[in-house]
C-alpha cells in the first residue's frame, strides 16, 4: 500500500511540474494548452480519486467517478472555447 502512495504521490508531483510549466511558460497560448492543463488536471484528479481514496479497489465507482470527471472538463473546455466561436 505504501509503495503504491508512494508512486501516486511521484506522480503527482510530476504532473502539477508540467501543469505549472504550461502555465507560466504559455499563460495565453490558447485552447490547446488549455485542453493540455485539464488534461493534466484530469489526471491528477484521476489518480488521487484511485489511490488515494481507494477506488481502484471498487471499479464501478471509479468508472462513474471518471464520468463525472470528463463531464466536468469537458464543460470547462466548452465554456473556454465558447467567447472565441461567437
Amino acid at each position: 500500500m505504501t509503495a503504491i502512495l508512494t508512486r501516486a504521490w511521484l506522480f503527482l508531483i510530476v504532473f502539477s511540474m508540467a501543469t505549472t510549466v504550461l502555465t507560466g511558460v504559455l499563460p495565453e497560448a490558447g485552447p490547446i494548452f488549455v485542453a493540455a492543463v485539464l488534461v493534466l488536471a484530469g489526471v491528477k484528479s484521476r489518480l488521487i480519486l484511485s489511490d488515494y481514496l481507494g477506488l481502484r479497489n471498487a471499479p464501478t465507482f471509479q468508472r462513474g467517478f471518471t464520468l463525472v470527471l470528463v463531464g466536468f472538463l469537458s464543460l470547462a473546455m466548452l465554456l473556454y472555447a465558447l467567447p472565441s466561436a461567437m
